[in-house]
């Protein structure tokens, strides 16, 4: 069991991090979708996006080596490998006062090969499963979307599979935290983790009031059926749509956190 790593990056790094967004952002096509783009921890990747079919998480890399850059090269190749995406570094470099891609064009290579990445290149019109990470991530991601439409304000998220728990927020009379588990139809909604104890225990230093979120998606144009016959996958880049979840504590629920959002998508 894992927890959300709480320490905040130095502004240094803030910086080169929002140069590096932007210059991303100038270069990539309308169709790009962001999925790591809060300066927030944890940090296995610095940011990461989607174009098409294809996944890519990028780590940012000071050309001078000054700069105290938060995560690795490990925990890089671990989401890209696990969500079958591109692992690449982008290096940085500071003139002037200010950051800028030390490569021309999108400035990224790969982080094995150091072979430059052309990211519009490599997609293509294949249909890609999610992986379980990915489905996962949005599971997160969509606890997190209710909450701050309910007012909460969330401190800290991540959707790694092996963090729980996966939310911290600002509850009525201090922090509370969410543990999130995902599935797809027509899997039944899962069930809270066996070690539900062990990881109260290890929160219980910070909050003592901890939920459980359930989350399946399915595709909107899956024919439901009662018996699951004719489910379909849910592809890459393609609407989905959520259970209306809620967000439970121990015997009780403690309010509806989700409805039906056709068109979600990651």
């Amino acid at each position: 069991m894992q927890r959300i790593e709480a320490h905040r990056p130095a502004e240094a790094f803030h910086q080169c991090w929002q140069a590096a967004g932007e210059h991303i952002q100038r270069h990539a096509p309308a169709s790009l979708a962001w999925l790591k783009a809060r300066f927030e921890p944890p940090f296995l990747e610095h940011l990461s996006f989607r174009i098409g079919n294809q996944l890519f998480f990028v780590q940012i890399e000071d050309e001078h080596r000054e700069l105290e850059l938060p995560g690795n090269r490990k925990g890089l190749m671990r989401i890209a490998g696990a969500c079958r995406g591109h692992p690449c570094v982008l290096p940085m470099r500071l003139s002037s006062d200010a950051w800028s891609p030390v490569h021309c064009g999108w400035g990224l290579r790969h982080a094995q090969t150091g072979e430059p990445v052309d990211p519009g290149a490599l997609v293509t019109d294949e249909r890609i499963e999610m992986t379980d990470w990915e489905v996962h991530d949005c599971a997160v991601e969509a606890v997190r979307e209710r909450l701050e439409e309910q007012g909460r304000e969330v401190t800290a998220s991540a959707g790694d599979p092996d963090l729980n728990p996966a939310i911290w927020f600002k509850g009525d009379r201090g922090p509370e935290w969410v543990v999130v588990r995902a599935a797809r139809h027509p899997a039944p909604d899962p069930e809270p983790p066996a070690n539900w104890a062990q990881i109260a225990q290890s929160c219980a230093h910070l909050s003592k009031t901890g939920h459980f979120a359930a989350v399946r998606f399915a595709s909107p144009d899956d024919p439901f059926d009662p018996e699951g016959h004719g489910a379909i996958p849910l592809w890459r880049g393609h609407a989905m749509i959520p259970n209306n979840f809620k967000l439970v504590q121990p015997g009780r629920p403690v309010g509806l956190l989700g409805r039906l959002m056709p068109g979600w998508r990651r």
